[in-house]
């Protein structure tokens, strides 16, 4: 005797393709990470970098991220996925794993901050760390939101 319930099949939602990719939660989110993770390495470019390993582990994982971000929101865009749920499963790792790389930048962002504060020959660069700190955080909080709403959905 066939089951009454739905098929399996039935109950797993579509991935988006196209437009629709910026209309769906989950989805939505990589434009602005890609969009607050672009400030974040431009704003730590600008600085003068008094700390290289900290800003540079923060410049790495920001460009980077970007990037693999970029070529995600793109595949998704043209359909690359095919609907399959292994799509599912990459996204929930990546954006689980950046946003673990991106509070140890975000946090490093922060020590640099607090050790340009000190320093009396350029103010600008004070005010340039604070903005790409809290760029950092926010864009953590992002890729947080982003991860936990693909494994819950």
């Amino acid at each position: 005797m066939a089951s009454v319930g739905p098929s399996a099949a039935s109950t797993q939602t579509a991935l988006p393709s196209g437009p629709a990719v910026f209309k769906t939660i989950p989805y939505a989110f990589i434009l602005p990470e890609i969009v607050c993770g672009t400030w974040v390495w431009i704003l730590v470019a600008a600085t003068s970098v008094s700390l290289p390993l900290l800003q540079g582990w923060v410049m790495y994982v920001s460009l980077t991220s970007c990037l693999i971000s970029l070529l995600l929101l793109l595949s998704y865009v043209i359909g690359f996925h095919r609907n399959s749920e292994n799509w599912k499963v990459l996204d929930s790792l990546y954006h689980g794993a950046t946003a673990i790389l991106y509070m140890s930048a975000a946090v490093l962002q922060a020590n640099a901050t607090i050790n340009s504060e000190f320093r009396s020959d350029a103010p600008l660069n004070y005010q340039l760390n604070c903005a790409a700190s809290f760029f950092a955080f926010v864009t953590t909080f992002l890729y947080i939101l982003h991860a936990f709403s693909i494994y819950y959905q």
